[in-house]
């Protein structure tokens, strides 16, 4: 069930000036200036093999006969006894039916 989107009020100037000056006092934490935004690159261009090892190491590794997706229908009592053995409830089942040579 989704949750009902809550409304957050807006800040007030007060709110808004007291978050600027506890990011202005931050020291770990200094505001980039016109001169650093000015000289920044992209950082693919500043860590070009980094990059590639995050985006080679994202997500899940290929698979040569990957699991399908499907929807199916089973008795309330299956689905209770299955989930009642605890997490990988669902590859049991899967096993179950490759066990059953259908």
């Amino acid at each position: 069930m989704a949750m009902p989107r809550q409304h957050i009020p807006p800040l007030t100037d007060e709110e808004e000036a007291r978050i600027q000056r506890q990011i202005a006092a931050d020291p770990d934490s200094p505001e980039a200036t016109d001169e650093e935004l000015k000289n920044a690159r992209p950082f693919a261009e500043v860590f070009p093999e980094l990059m590639e090892s995050i985006r080679r190491s994202r997500g899940r590794p290929a698979v040569p006969r990957p699991k399908q997706q499907i929807s199916l229908r089973l008795d309330p009592e299956v689905i209770d006894k299955f989930k009642a053995t605890g997490k990988g409830w669902q590859a049991r089942i899967n096993e179950v039916l490759k066990r059953a040579k259908i």
